[in-house]
């Protein structure tokens, strides 16, 4: 199955520049204009003078041809914000209708499609980024991602869904991608074979997904995948926008049961069909040895394949200097085997590395995040984001600066997710610590804040959704983060949880307002 048929997907780009020509002269309002471009992977960024292109990574998996692409269009383009999304993508900032344009069409010749990447269609595939290099991973889901993300391209321009569809394949208990509450999760199994998760998602009422299937195996899943397309065509909300999502299937359907029970009904039609969606893989192995060399460090990973490894690189806020990618895939292009996989929390890993390659990567990538702290996940923030409120990536580089001048240990603070507005696109309720952008009156006046969550789990088995605890002012939340810190330096923030578990409580009292 070959999706990327760049003449077929250019016939649409005429519209594309059009349409955004109309816009940037003022001839179609920001409104009309979003309906419009996110069927094409880009909007326009706040205040309407930009616009943001995202660029489809299936399963996060960035390989040297797409990554030279990616740093070709910022060198040619002089692009100076370049973001690692939640969802595994690239995202393009600060480019005019004209760029734009050119760097979707110059896109398809590197085999990324970036129709579908926004609007009601369905969404980047996702993975667990290191599936294929992991000891500990059931199997190696990765093959099955990016068969699932070429068919769903297939239906980019099929029957429109009442919103977006988020697909997620995860390898082990540790959920890196929310397989278990995404629209559709494919969540791997000791006996090589996957359960479904289906009709959950984060944002506003939020669900954990209904198991809707177990035990399936890897060759039949886009069977499933249909009959979720399906299912959404049929009990998705057409009429009201805020509730036409898939999670709101639970309480059409009548409760978890009765989903579960439309779900297999549209599953036996698409197995009655007479399609045939029956996948025929047989992943290659990978055809690299090490130099002989041995390399260790606090970002440096082990791979399963003797004498390879992996450099873990976090940039601050998931925002990595265009310069260094670039310098990264000039490098990458003389490493036969390395790629580059993006994370949901925004890390990029450096994979299938001999040990001479590690220090190259090591060296190139030095401005990586320091502690798990600083490996915090962040929107873009509302200063770019057209719906955005607050300006998490502000939050987050404030946060970041004041525990660096307390000099908190790394582990004293745990990963904390920042969203700017109630999407979640910083996925604030799946972290130890999350806060939301918000709003409060002081005074009289209102003040910039975020709501902060506790508790959010995300792991197989331990799904929780952080439980919302108040407003915070936003100017305040550097302060309290430190104290937190402080408080929680002599066990390490997890310990300190677990034998103290009213005393986070205790010190955000002193700031919520």
């Amino acid at each position: 199955m070959n999706t990327i048929q760049p003449e077929t997907w250019k016939q649409d780009l005429p519209a594309f520049r059009e349409k955004t020509a109309a816009f940037y002269a003022g001839e179609l309002d920001k409104a009309a204009y979003k309906g419009f471009s996110g069927l094409y992977g880009s909007y326009a960024q706040k205040g309407g003078k930009a616009n943001m292109l995202r660029l489809r990574m299936t399963a996060g998996r960035v390989t040297p041809e797409k990554l030279a692409f990616t740093s070709r269009a910022i060198r040619d383009h002089k692009i100076t914000r370049v973001h690692f999304t939640t969802c595994q993508t690239i995202q393009l900032h600060d480019l005019d209708g004209q760029t734009a344009g050119d760097i979707m069409e110059a896109a398809l010749e590197a085999g990324i499609v970036t129709l579908g990447g926004g609007g009601d269609y369905p969404r980047n595939v996702m993975c667990s980024p290191l599936s294929g290099t992991e000891a500990d991973e059931y199997f190696d889901v990765l093959p099955w991602a990016e068969a699932a993300g070429e068919y769903l391209m297939t239906l980019i321009k099929a029957e429109k869904m009442p919103r977006k569809l988020k697909v997620g394949f995860s390898s082990s208990p540790k959920n890196v991608t929310h397989a278990t509450y995404r629209d559709l999760g494919f969540a791997a199994r000791p006996d090589g074979k996957f359960d479904v998760y289906s009709a959950g998602g984060l944002g506003n009422n939020p669900r954990f997904g209904v198991k809707t299937a177990e035990a399936v195996e890897p060759a039949k899943i886009l069977y499933y995948i249909k009959a979720m397309w399906l299912t959404f065509l049929a009990y998705g909300n057409y009429e009201n926008r805020g509730r036409a999502r898939t999670r709101y299937m639970q309480e059409t359907c009548g409760g978890p049961e009765g989903y579960v029970r439309a779900y297999r009904e549209k599953l036996e039609e698409v197995l009655a069909s007479g399609e045939n969606l029956e996948l025929d893989l047989h992943p290659a192995a990978l055809e690299k040895t090490g130099d002989g060399s041995q390399v260790s460090g606090p970002r440096v990973l082990e791979q399963k394949q003797q004498g390879l490894y992996t450099v873990v690189w976090h940039p601050i806020g998931g925002q990595p200097d265009p310069a260094v990618l670039c310098a990264v895939s000039d490098a990458m292009e003389k490493m036969p085997g390395a790629e580059l996989r993006l994370s949901p929390d925004q890390t990029a890993y450096l994979v299938n590395l001999n040990g001479a390659e590690t220090l190259t990567m090591l060296d190139l990538t030095r401005n990586s995040a320091r502690t798990l702290f600083e490996s915090s996940v962040s929107c873009i923030g509302g200063t770019v984001c057209q719906v955005g409120i607050r300006d998490s990536q502000g939050l987050l580089a404030a946060c970041v600066a004041a525990a660096r001048e307390a000099d908190l240990p790394d582990g004293t603070l745990p990963q904390i997710h920042i969203s700017g507005c109630p999407s979640s696109c910083g996925t604030h309720q799946t972290g130890s610590l999350g806060f939301r952008g918000a709003s409060k009156l002081v005074d009289g006046k209102p003040q910039s804040a975020f709501t902060l969550f506790v508790g959010g789990d995300g792991r197989q088995g331990s799904e929780t959704m952080g439980r919302e605890l108040g407003v915070m002012l936003e100017a305040r939340i550097p302060a309290f983060l430190v104290e937190v810190g402080r408080a929680a330096a002599a066990r390490g923030f997890a310990a300190w949880r677990e034998a103290e578990p009213a005393a986070l409580e205790e010190i955000a009292a002193g700031y919520l307002v």
